[in-house]
């Protein structure tokens, strides 16, 4: 018997009016391996929607190539650098 997991639609989005590109960048995407590319939405929001198995998950922005905080997260979890990712807590449906 397989199992599948349910994956459940995330947003994402971040205010960068000076960014040319921004990439989302996480535990789901092997980090900048697959990092998912960003649209922009007008006056610098820059958005995309993507769907992501439930759990926690670690993510970055990487912006121009740099490295960035998600300024409106409050989960912060601890990497291996020193620093702090932003965490996603993505909840399963319920029935």
């Amino acid at each position: 018997m397989r199992t599948t997991t349910t994956k459940i639609k995330q947003e994402f989005s971040i205010k960068a009016p000076a960014t040319a590109r921004v990439l989302l960048a996480g535990d789901f995407t092997d980090w900048q391996k697959n990092a998912i590319p960003l649209k922009p939405h007008g006056n610098g929001l820059w958005k995309i929607t993507t769907t992501l198995s439930p759990g926690i998950h670690h993510c970055r922005f990487l912006m121009d190539a740099d490295w960035q905080d998600d300024r409106e997260c409050i989960l912060r979890l601890p990497n291996s650098f020193g620093t702090q990712n932003a965490g996603r807590v993505v909840s399963s449906p319920t029935p």
